[in-house]
C-alpha cells in the first residue's frame, strides 16, 4: 500500500493537475471511470474497424470493470488496514473468461481472435492502472498498446510474405487432381510438408485442403512473395479457390 502511495504521489500528471485526483472523492472517481471509457474505446474502435470477434463495447466493459474493481480493492485495503486485494483477481478471472470465449475457430480450421484475446487481457491491466490512479503509467501503456495494435501488423505482414514457409487454404474441383498440384508445386520449388483435407467441406462437391508449404527454390525466396506465388498457382484450371491461411 505504502509502495502504491509513492507511486501516486511521485506521478507528473498528478503533480499537474492537483492532488485531489489521488483522493477518494467522487470527481477522482469520475476522472478515472472517463479515462478509462475513453482510451479502451479508442481500441475498440480500432479492434472494431478490422471487423475483430471483440468490439467497442466488450473492451470498454472489461476497462471499466476493471477500473471499479480497482478502486474498490484499495478502498478496501485502507479500510482493512492494508489487506491484500480480492477483486482485482475476479476481474482478471473474468477477463480471462471473455478473451477465451473471443478465440474463434472459422469453417477453415484457422485460429481467429488471438491479437484480441491479448489486447482485453492489455485493457484489463489498462483498467488497473487508472483506477490505481497511476495516470502516467496508464498513458504510457496505452500509447505502446495503441501502436502495437494499428502499426505492428503491417510489420508482420512483411514479414510472413517474405517468409519461407507459408500454409494455403485450397479448394479443388476433384480430389483427383491433388496429384497435379503436388507436381507443379514441386516443378515451381516448392515442398509440401503436410497436407491435410477439411471435413467442414463434405458434401459440398468440393475437395478441400489445407497444405503447408516450403520454399525451396533459391530463386523464389529472393524474387518471390507469398502472394505471386498463390497467383502463379490460381491459373491452374481445377484450382476452384486458393489463398494463403494468416
Amino acid at each position: 500500500m505504502e509502495a502504491l502511495t509513492l507511486l501516486q504521489t511521485s506521478d507528473p500528471i498528478v503533480r499537474w493537475i492537483g492532488s485531489w485526483t489521488q483522493e477518494p472523492n467522487t470527481l477522482s472517481i469520475i476522472l478515472r471511470i472517463a479515462i478509462s471509457v475513453v482510451l479502451t474505446s479508442i481500441i475498440g474502435c480500432e479492434r472494431s474497424s478490422k471487423r475483430h470477434s471483440a468490439g467497442l463495447r466488450t473492451f470498454v466493459l472489461i476497462s471499466f470493470f476493471s477500473t471499479v474493481c480497482m478502486m474498490l480493492d484499495i478502498y478496501l485495503m485502507r479500510a482493512q488496514g492494508g489487506s491484500l486485494p480480492l477483486l482485482s483477481a475476479a476481474a482478471i478471472v473474468s477477463a480471462a473468461m471473455v478473451s477465451g470465449n473471443s478465440v474463434l475457430f472459422s469453417s477453415r480450421s484457422q485460429i481467429k481472435g488471438l491479437t484480441t484475446s491479448a489486447a482485453l487481457w492489455a485493457c484489463t491491466c489498462l483498467g488497473f492502472t487508472i483506477g490505481a490512479g497511476l495516470y502516467t503509467v496508464t498513458l504510457v501503456v496505452f500509447v505502446f498498446l495503441l501502436c502495437i495494435l494499428s502499426a505492428f501488423p503491417s510489420i508482420e505482414v512483411y514479414l510472413k510474405n517474405r517468409s519461407n514457409h507459408f500454409e494455403i487454404h485450397l479448394e479443388l474441383i476433384n480430389s483427383e487432381y491433388l496429384r497435379d498440384f503436388v507436381t507443379v508445386s514441386r516443378r515451381l520449388g516448392l515442398r509440401i510438408d503436410d497436407i491435410e483435407s477439411n471435413q467442414a467441406y463434405l458434401g459440398s462437391g468440393l475437395s478441400v485442403y489445407t497444405i503447408t508449404i516450403t520454399i525451396c527454390s533459391p530463386e523464389l525466396k529472393k524474387y518471390k512473395t507469398h502472394r505471386e506465388i498463390i497467383e502463379a498457382l490460381k491459373s491452374l484450371d481445377y484450382i476452384y479457390h486458393l489463398e494463403e491461411m494468416v
